[in-house]
C-alpha cells in the first residue's frame, strides 16, 4: 500500500564506511513480499481520459510559487505549528489527480536482499501534504480476481512539503518492489507480484500516476516546541515519514527547522535493514550527522552483519533496547516516539519497555496509556 547524525553519540555495531547508496545501483536479487499497502481502500470507477488529461494540463500550468530569501516558508501554517489547516483527502479514490513520474532510481547496492527506489512524482502544487503523511496510488489495469479497477496502495511520503527540490510541487516516495520467489519455478512469479510496488518501481519520467490523498494525521511533528525529542523506529521504507522530518528539521530552511537547531531537542533515527548495502538514504544522513551533531542521533540494525547481547541477529527491536533507560527517561520527559514499518518490531519494543517499567516499580500498561494519551506515542506499521 500505503519518502547519520551525532559524531560524538553514533553507535554502530559495526562499521559502515562509505555510504552504499552512492555505490552501484546495478542488478537485481528477488525481493521480499511485504509492500507497505492499504488493502480495504477500493477504486470504484474509471475516469474519462480527457478528463485527467484536463486536471493535469491545470495543474503543471500553474506557476510554482518562490521562496524568498532562500528560505522555505511559503507552504507553512500561521503559526507554522498550528495543525488546524493540514490538508486531508484532498483527492479521492473516484476522482484521482493525475502527476507525472519526475525520475525513478534504485537506491540500495547489489547485495541488498531486495530492490527499493526513490520515486519523485510532480503534483503541480495542487497537491499539498504535510511530513508524517500518505499519498494513496492507483496501479493501472484491473483485479484479475474480480474484474474491477485496481485497488489503492498508500505509501507514506519521503520528502517534505517543499519536495525535494524545494518548489512546493513535487512528492517523494521510497518503495520497495514486491515479488514472490517460487521454490517450484524457481524463479520469481509474476502472478503474485506486488501491483503498485513493480508499477512504480518500473515507471519512467513522464509516466502518468493517478494519487490520492493525503491522508493521516498519526506521524506527524509536534512542532509547537522546538526542544522536544524526536525518537524515530523504522524497519526498510518505514524509513519515509523520517526522511521528510529530518529534511524539515534540518536540511531546509523551514521556521521549525531554524527554531529546532537553536533548542535542545534531538532526533534520533534508528533504522534496520539487512545489511549496508540495503542501507536507505545513508549518505544524507551522513551530511545531517556532521553538519548538526548536538539535535541528530542515529543508529543502524544490520541483522545479517550485527549481533545482539546474546549472540544472535541484530534487529530493530535489539538495538532500541541497547537504549532502553535512556528512551523510557526520554518518554517520561515529553518525547514523542513513533515507528514505522512492519509490525513484527513491535512486540519486542514492548517487552523492553516493560522490561523498564517493571525495573522502575511502573505498570507499562498504565505508562502506555499516559504517553498514549499525551499524543507522544505513533504507530504506523504494516
Amino acid at each position: 500500500m500505503l519518502s547519520t547524525f551525532v559524531a560524538s553519540s553514533l553507535s554502530l555495531s559495526a562499521p559502515i564506511g562509505v555510504s552504499r547508496v552512492a555505490q552501484s545501483r546495478v542488478g537485481c536479487t528477488r525481493m521480499s513480499d511485504d509492500e507497505p499497502w492499504n488493502s480495504n481502500a477500493q477504486s470504484s470507477t474509471t475516469l474519462d481520459k480527457s478528463t485527467l488529461e484536463a486536471a493535469y494540463d491545470a495543474a503543471m500550468n500553474a506557476p510554482a510559487p518562490a521562496a524568498a530569501g532562500g528560505k522555505q516558508d511559503f507552504l507553512e501554517a500561521e503559526p507554522y505549528w498550528d495543525q488546524s489547516t493540514i490538508p486531508v483527502n484532498t483527492y479521492k479514490n473516484k476522482a484521482p489527480f493525475v502527476g507525472k513520474i519526475v525520475s525513478t532510481k534504485r537506491i540500495v547496492g547489489p547485495e541488498a536482499t531486495g530492490e527499493t527506489c526513490d520515486v519523485v512524482m510532480s503534483h503541480g502544487g495542487k497537491m499539498p501534504y504535510w511530513e508524517g503523511q500518505s499519498y494513496g496510488v492507483i496501479p493501472p489495469g484491473t483485479n484479475p480476481k474480480n474484474g474491477k479497477p485496481n485497488s489503492v496502495r498508500l505509501y507514506s511520503i519521503a520528502s517534505s512539503r517543499y519536495g525535494d527540490d524545494m518548489t512546493g510541487t513535487t512528492t517523494t516516495l521510497c518503495v520497495r518492489r514486491a515479488t514472490y520467489w517460487c521454490p517450484e519455478l524457481k524463479a520469481d512469479d509474476p502472478a503474485k507480484k506486488g501491483v503498485c510496488s513493480n508499477y512504480l518501481c518500473d515507471s519512467k519520467p513522464g509516466d502518468d500516476v493517478k494519487l490520492t490523498g493525503p491522508s493521516g494525521k498519526v506521524m506527524l511533528i509536534p512542532e509547537k516546541d522546538p526542544n522536544v525529542d524526536l525518537i524515530m523506529v523504522a524497519t526498510g521504507t518505514g524509513i519515509a515519514p523520517y526522511r521528510s522530518f529530518i529534511r524539515r528539521l534540518f536540511v531546509e530552511k523551514t521556521p521549525f527547522g531554524e527554531a529546532y537547531t537553536k533548542g535542545t531537542g534531538q532526533a534520533w533515527l534508528f533504522l534496520g535493514v539487512a545489511n549496508s548495502d540495503a542501507l536507505l538514504y545513508d549518505d544524507e544522513w551522513q551530511e545531517v550527522l556532521k553538519a548538526h551533531p548536538k539535535n541528530f542521533k542515529l543508529d543502524y540494525a544490520l541483522s545479517r552483519e550485527q549481533k545482539n547481547k546474546d549472540g544472535g541477529k541484530m534487529y530493530i527491536q535489539d538495538k532500541v533496547a541497547e537504549y532502553s533507560d535512556e528512551i523510557f527517561s526520554k518518554m517520561d520527559n515529553g518525547a514523542h516516539m513513533y515507528f514505522c514499518g512492519l509490525k513484527g518490531m513491535m512486540p519486542g519494543i514492548n517487552q523492553m519497555l516493560e522490561k523498564v517499567s517493571t525495573e522502575k516499580g511502573v505498570v507499562f500498561e498504565e505508562k502506555l496509556k499516559e504517553w498514549k494519551k499525551a499524543g507522544q506515542w505513533h504507530v504506523e506499521v504494516y
